[in-house]
């Protein structure tokens, strides 16, 4: 799993809210298509294009509580 921020939801209002971290789940079909797979408001996970996030570091300790929350 990666932590991600979106920062771009061009038609996607419902689904991103624009500087809130995200889970990103490994695809590497969608990332060769420039498609990110993202955990969305949904709960669901679905294709978004790449460019509307930015991959984030976070500590250990924030990493388990950004889980815990979801």
């Amino acid at each position: 799993k990666q932590f991600v921020v979106c920062v771009r939801n061009d038609g996607y209002s419902a689904s991103l809210e624009k500087r809130k971290i995200y889970v990103a789940l490994r695809d590497l079909t969608a990332e060769k298509h420039g498609q990110l797979r993202v955990i969305d408001e949904s709960g669901d996970h679905y294709l978004y294009p790449k460019t509307f996030f930015r991959s984030i570091a976070l500590p250990q300790s924030l990493k388990k509580a950004v889980l815990a929350a979801a």
